[in-house]
Order: structure tokens, then sequence, then C-alpha cells
């Protein structure tokens, strides 16, 4: 919570206007008051009249010193800024009610139509919403519709009154379904937006271009030059004259006509100084290829933050540092700013990388397997632009029909979660990550690490509809199918074979794969030459794939005389585009070097209408094919999975209807009243109820007790038979240790059972006991949910003993949940078919189990407070469940990397 008078920094946010472009969004300053006089006195007198309901040519000293000095709690006011001037304002007060505050804008006659008030509404209710306020208010003229029509689109609820010529608007800021839909749908068409401008420049300059073979700056601008880039093309480097045969210039401020993007290529000690300029001669983008910064320490790193600060401040995007450069294939752009000596062949995949040697090792793996590219990005140091811009942009792209990135790390993995998912529903996303990815930070990279369980991470990803890889080849491998081939319509599979022991174990490869080979064909006679051999294999295939059972096939074949495999891969090629259905292949034992390596062969380029029937997607029709049979099974294996995921249904994000949040709110506010700096505080057995008990949980109450006559009395009020246990958190579900006694029917028996456990426990120096009652038998489960500094909210979920504790069989998922999220974390852990009816036992109410799971789903999402939430166990019976015990833990919140407002985070 910002306190009173405390400027609160963390409000300041770079955020990307409806064009593209950047702005600068903090709280405002006393300092602000000449630059907000400024800003008033450019205004029109429409303008000032609507937003005072007077004209007035300029502010009095007392109103510049009330708009400018506020509280940063019961008055907040915003501004967004460009360099030094103000483009637009934002502000509440709070009224009478605490809950209730009123609304302005104003914003400047130059920036209207760029998005400045629904960002500016968006940062003020999340600020609203942290200092208690729930309700905005606000009073518009009727001829201000600009203004009415921000509120109206803003996702909210709005209620309208119209009141002594004033129309009175007021609308609940808590974020709905559809609010949030508002949000992302704005973010996402400013953020691709903001990519294509990089992307698909009208004109480029190479600031350190050179004439001196092998620098950067000259490899930059022969490679623009030479890839037949459609724009202007300038040079400037003060120490030259002309370059690559075109006049160069002395600065960027010297070259005659608008630029869109800039390639900065010069020591980094120059690159502020060069940002500057590219700022003042209107420059739209950078890309840096200069090193030095976040990959150069703590000092690299103030430097690179700078020169974000500095740019965004122009409105300009950054990629880079240390960017390997940009590439766009089509062919009104051919844009080939970046290192690769040659633009590569136009295809459908979008590719992204961060460090230059990885996005090295992925251009070339997809150089070598002839998969053209639609474009590549590579972010360096990914100081701005990231891999879910790059998303943002390819969503709309219409040449591009399949994105694979290469992630050294990841700095918003909520926001990648929820884009990512949204993309994988259209084009599949591969993302191939290191396993120690976001558990240790790779050079030049300035995000946070996580703390979740081991697993949390990759179960994102899984969520998120990701095909998620390990290595660069695997990536390619997958790629090959995704750009060529339809998507499978389930995992039944034909084998095809000339070899009775490679069939085999092509059957055995895929079977170890979970896809179902339903025919396996391995009397495929090729040693009758071609013009008998190939009408023998289509015919067989074809046979195949016309079967409705059979939804994919593999063809390894060994050599054959007299047959070459350009002939077999265009009979292939024209069985899968005769079927419509992928089919992948293996040549085994061809030492031709042409043909050793994997790739697509008989690839003809040409625009034809995708799997899914959307004639604007480009598709690279060829035969995948692979050195060895087992990468094509487990590449294809991979797309089936997919496939899967995408076809079914997510459930939808629904929240339920009985939950007080507010309430829930003012529970955990009381609790942090006794939380100290960084600490932590520890919700007692009263405060967890109270708390649960608004979201609609209920925990099977126990009471602590010193005496055996207390406890005597605490089982009369809770119902015989009871339970006893000591309180100490290792042994408190240890019934082999002593820890628990179970089904007391009456006070002589607890009083015995009392004093034998204190015999029991006393070795282990522990004590403190309480009782509860006797719950029905079931499977017991455990739930566990906790903040995570990267990943935000994280559940966990396992069967409680050995399961959990000696093998760590947990099940993980991100915040928020659908039902099919809910769905699979149950079914997660192996241990997972104890629950489903397990020699003999009767199945438990599985529907129990998803719902408590959807609500404290819901519970940590609301509450980033709770750094830890703990059921164990958790009882499930054929009947329902009961939570037997409850740990909740809570802190000062660290700020989630994905609220509800809109805003570009380094």
């Amino acid at each position: 919570m910002a306190a009173g008078g405390h400027y609160p920094e963390y409000w300041e946010a770079d955020v990307v206007l409806r064009d593209g472009a950047t702005a600068h969004l903090r709280p405002i300053s006393p300092d602000d008051a000449p630059a907000l006089q400024h800003f008033h006195m450019l205004q029109s007198e429409n303008s000032i009249y609507l937003r005072f309901f007077t004209y007035k040519s300029s502010l009095s000293n007392k109103e510049l010193k009330r708009f400018t000095e506020v509280d940063h709690r019961d008055r907040v006011a915003f501004v967004v800024t460009r360099g030094t001037d103000i483009l637009g304002i934002g502000r509440y007060d709070r009224l009478d009610d605490p809950t209730e505050a009123e609304v302005a804008f104003n914003v400047s006659d130059a920036h209207q139509g760029r998005g400045l008030g629904s960002i500016l509404l968006e940062h003020l209710a999340a600020a609203a919403r942290e200092n208690g306020i729930s309700r905005f208010s606000a009073e518009v003229l009727p001829e201000n519709r600009k203004m009415i029509t921000v509120f109206a689109e803003a996702g909210y609820e709005v209620q309208r009154r119209f009141d002594d010529g004033v129309v009175m608007l007021e609308f609940n800021i808590d974020p709905t379904e559809k609010s949030r839909a508002v949000m992302e749908s704005r973010e996402h068409r400013a953020e691709a937006r903001s990519v294509a401008g990089l992307l698909s420049p009208s004109s480029v300059a190479v600031i350190g271009a050179s004439r001196e073979w092998g620098t950067v700056g000259y490899s930059f601008l022969e490679h623009i030059i030479d890839g037949g880039y459609t724009g202007d093309v300038y040079a400037v480097n003060p120490e030259a004259f002309e370059l690559a045969g075109m006049i160069s210039f002395a600065s960027i401020g010297e070259v005659p006509g608008p630029v869109d993007l800039a390639v900065i290529a010069v020591p980094y000690d120059q690159v502020a100084s060069v940002v500057d300029q590219c700022g003042v001669a209107g420059v739209k983008g950078l890309l840096v290829a200069t090193a030095g910064f976040a990959d150069d320490g703590a000092e690299g790193l103030a430097r690179q933050r700078a020169l974000v600060h500095r740019a965004r401040a122009y409105g300009m995007r950054v990629v880079g540092p240390a960017s390997l450069g940009l590439v766009n294939t089509h062919p009104e752009v051919r844009l080939n700013a970046s290192m690769a000596p040659a633009l590569p062949a136009a295809g459908s995949l979008g590719l992204f990388s961060q460090s230059a040697a990885i996005g090295v090792l992925l251009y070339a793996a997809a150089g070598r397997r002839g998969l053209g590219l639609s474009s590549f990005v590579s972010a360096g140091n990914r100081a701005d632009i990231s891999g879910n811009d790059a998303m943002q942009y390819w969503e709309d792209d219409p040449s591009t029909r399949a994105v694979g990135l290469y992630l050294e790390s990841v700095g918003n993995p909520r926001k990648f979660s929820r884009i990512a998912r949204r993309l994988a529903k259209t084009k599949p996303v591969i993302v191939a990550k290191s396993d120690v990815m976001g558990l240790q930070l790779p050079p030049g990279h300035a995000v946070r690490i996580t703390q979740a369980p081991s697993g949390a991470l990759d179960a994102m990803l899984r969520q998120s509809g990701v095909i998620r890889v390990e290595t660069t080849a695997q990536l390619v491998d997958i790629a090959q199918i995704l750009v060529s081939q339809p998507l499978p319509a389930g995992p039944a599979l034909a084998v095809f074979s000339n070899s009775l022991a490679l069939g085999k174990v092509v059957a055995d490869a895929a079977a170890a794969q979970s896809l179902d080979v339903r025919r396996l064909v391995t009397d495929i006679d090729l040693d009758t030459g071609q013009s008998v051999a190939l009408p023998v294999l289509r015919a067989a295939i074809l046979d195949a794939l016309a079967d409705d059972e059979v939804h994919s096939a593999v063809v390894a074949l060994l050599p054959a005389p007299g047959l070459t495999v350009e002939a077999i891969a265009s009979c292939l090629r024209d069985c899968a585009e005769t079927a419509n259905k992928p089919l992948v292949a293996s040549f085994a034992g061809i030492l031709d070097p042409a043909v050793q390596s994997d790739g697509l062969l008989a690839s003809p380029r040409n625009p034809v209408a995708s799997a899914d029937g959307d004639a604007t997607l480009p598709s690279q029709r060829g035969v995948p094919c692979y050195a060895g049979p087992g990468a094509a099974v487990a590449a294809l294996s991979a797309v089936v999975t997919y496939a899967r995921w995408r076809s079914r249904d997510s459930g939808g994000f629904h929240e339920p209807a009985d939950i007080d949040f507010d309430a829930a709110s003012t529970v955990l506010q009381q609790a942090l009243l006794r939380v100290d700096g960084d600490g932590l505080t520890r919700l007692d057995g009263a405060e967890s109820a109270t708390l649960l008990g608004h979201y609609g949980i209920s925990l099977l109450p126990s009471v602590r007790f010193a005496t055996a006559d207390e406890a005597v009395d605490a089982a009369d009020r809770l119902g015989w038979p009871v339970v006893i246990k000591t309180v100490d958190e290792h042994l408190r579900h240890r019934l082999d240790l002593g820890g628990v006694r179970l089904n007391i029917e009456d006070a002589e028996s607890l009083r015995q059972n009392i004093a034998q456990m204190e015999k029991v426990l006393a070795p282990f120096g522990v004590s403190g006991m309480e009782v509860q009652s006797m719950a029905p038998s079931g499977q017991a489960c455990t739930l566990r949910a906790i903040e995570d500094p990267l990943l935000g909210p994280v559940l966990s979920f396992g069967l409680a003993g050995d399961a959990v504790d000696l093998l760590d069989d947990w099940a993980h998922s991100i915040p928020p949940l659908s039902a099919v999220d809910v769905s699979d974390l149950v079914r997660g852990p192996r241990a997972s078919r104890k629950l489903f009816g397990y020699q003999g036992l009767p199945a438990t109410d599985i529907a129990a189990i998803e719902n408590l799971i959807s609500r404290v789903a819901v519970l940590k999402d609301h509450h980033p407070e709770i750094a830890l939430l703990e059921f164990n166990p958790v009882l499930v019976s054929a009947t329902g469940l009961v939570i037997l015990s409850t740990e909740i833990m809570v802190g000062n919140p660290q700020r989630r990397t994905d609220s509800a407002r809109r805003a570009m985070r380094d």
C-alpha cells in the first residue's frame, strides 16, 4: 500500500500506446507544476471547457499546488510523459465514502486517439484497489463523447444517469472477465504494432556503418543492401563520406528522410549519445548490436537500464543490446538487418532467441533443414523487446504459421502464459529452454529467479499449450512437421518400411511415445525399380491413410537400387497432400551428404491453404525427413500431444459466486499489521477459518489443550469420537511415530491416550497437543499454494505421505486455472490413480477435490499477501472431503510481474 506522502516509485511504468510508440507513466509530483501549466496552455478552449466545465486560460498557483501535491492514497494523479512533455493526466480523489473516488482525465489535443485515457484508467484503478477503493465515479459533460467512450469501452459495468446537465458515471473497478479481455486486447494490438514497426520499417539507418570488412557496422549495412531491402537505407558515420556506394551522413540528424529503424553499432560508451540523437530525430525504433551492457556486470546493467529508459522516454522500442538482429522475409520488405550473411528463404516459421550465440545456433539449424522463415528476432539481453512482444506480433502476422522460441530467461511468466495460451490455440508455439532456466540468470539478463518447486515452470508451459523441448535440434525437428503438414486428428499411426526389423523398431519407438500403431507394413518391395515400386508404395500409403482410424504415417526406408531419395520424397509428398494427413520419413543408411541430414525434401515454397483451411497462412509443403526414425517419431508424438491440447475445450475461467473478496481482504490487511518488513506472520486457527470461510472453504475444527480436563471439555463440544495429535509440524501426521491417536470414544480413554502419548513423544522433545473430531476415513492428499518471486501464485497437489515426502510426486499449476487446468492438476501426480478406485477401493469424490482446488486458485490469484497456504492432510472419501489441518503465512506482497494494468518491464 502506498503510504501517504511517500512517492510510490513502483507505480512508475513504461507503456505502449495504441500506435506502438512508448511513453512513461508515473505519479505526479510538485516539480511538475511548470510542465502542467504548459500542458494546460497548449490545450484548446473546447478541451479546457470539457475538463473544467468552464474556460480558464491558465491555472492559478492554488490550482497548480492542489493538482500536483497529492498524498498517493486519498488523492492520486498520474502523468504520461514523453521527454519533459506531459501527454495526459489522470487523477482520483477519495469521496466521503472511503470505498469510492471521483476520477478525471485530461489528454493533450495533439495525442488524443492514442489510447492514453484507457491506460491512465487502468493504472488509476490498480492504485485505487491497492488503497482500498472499489468504486469510481465521474462527472462528464454530454458532449465529451471521447471520455464517455473511454469508460464505456473499459469493460466495466458502467451505470449512467443525467443530473443537472451532467452525465454521472459510476462503476466498480474490480477486474472482471470483460475488463481483463478489453485490457488484453488493447495490449495485444499496441504491442503487435510496436513489433511490426520494427520488422517492417520503411527506412533503416545504420549508425556506426563502416567500410572495414568484418566489423559489425559493415556487416549490417552490407546484409541489408544485399538482402534486397525494399525501403530506404542510410549509412551514418562521421568519419566517412561514402559507404557501400552511397553518401554517408555524419549524424542521424543529417539524414534527409524520416527513419523508422536505427541499427546502432557504435562502441558502448557512445550508445547513450546516439540514442538521444535518434530520439531528437524522431526515430521510431532501435536495434542495438553493441554489447557491454547487462552482460558486463552491475555497471553494465545500470547502463542498460539507463539506455532503455532514455529510449522509451522518446517513444522508441529497443531490440537488444547485444542483438544478432532482425529478419523479415516478406517480399514487400526483405529486411536482413542481422549478422546472417544472406536473407533466409521465405517461409512460415517465426523464430525468437535471446543471446546472439543461441540465435546463431537456431538460425543455422533452421537453414540446414530447409525451413523458410517469416521473421526472426534476436533480443540479445532482452532489455525491452521480449518473447512476449514477438508472440503478440506473430499472432496477427499472416505470414507466420508456427512459432519457435529459445528462452534463456523469462521476465514475465504470467504474461507469457497468458499470451502463449491464446496464441497456441491458433498457431503452435515451440519453446526450447534449459533445465536451469528460472533457477539462475544467464549473462546479460536482469530478471527474477524462481523459488517455486521443481517442475513448476515446465507445468506453466504445458498448461499454456506450449510444445516444450530442450535443444534447437528438437525445436526444428518439430517445426518441420508444423510448417509442412496438417495437424493429426489423433494418435493412431501407420508405419511403413522395406525392412521387417526396421519397421518393428519404429513401431516400438512409437509405442514408447504413446502413439497407437494401427498398421505395420513391412513388405514394401523397392527392389523392383522406380516404375513399379513407387506406385506400390503410393497405393499402400494411401490405402492406410484413407482409413479414418489412422491419423498419420511414418515411412522408414533402407536404400534400394535404382530409387533416388528425391523420387521417393516426391511420392510421399503426393501421398500426404492427397490424404491431407501428416506424413514423416526417415531414410536410414543413406550416405549422400545432400540428403544425409534432417530436413524438408521436395519442398517448393508456394502459398497454399493451411491445415485449418486458412488460405492466408503460407505452408512449406514438403516431406519432413529425419536421419533416424527415433527423431521422426518423437517429433510426431509432440505434434500429436499439441493437437490434442488444441482440440479440447479449455473449460473457461469461472469464479465461484459465493466468494466475499472484500471480507477476505479485510482479514489479510489486519494480519499484515503484524508483519515487519519482509517477514511473515502465521494466521491463527480462528483467522484461518474466517479467511477460508469467505471463500466457501470449511475446516474441521480443532482445539489446543494444556491439560486432560481441557481436552475432555473440548471433545464434549466437538463431538465424540475424537483424535488427538501433536502440534509439531513434523510429527502431527505420523501415526507410526506416535504423533496421532485415532478414534477415541470417551473421556477416560482420552485421558489415557494423552498420558501415553506424552511418554511416547518425550524422547522427541516436543510438547503441545490438540483435539479434533474424528473424520471419515479417506485418501490423504496435500494441497499447497505459494507466492513465487518469478511465477507469482503456484499451486501444488499430491497424495500425502511418502508420495510427496520421499518421491516428490507433485503436480503444479499457475493460476488462474480453467476447469481443464484443475482437472489436469488432480490427475497430474503419478499416485493419483489411488483417487479413481484402486485395488478394489471405491473412487473418491473428484468433484469435491476439484471444487476445493478451484477456490484455492482464486484465493491465491487474488491475494498475493498469502505467502504460503497448505492443507495437509485433506481426507477425500467417496462422499466428500475434510480438511484436517491448515497453515497460512502472510507477508507484504511482492509486485507481481503481470498485474491488471498495462506496463512494459525491464
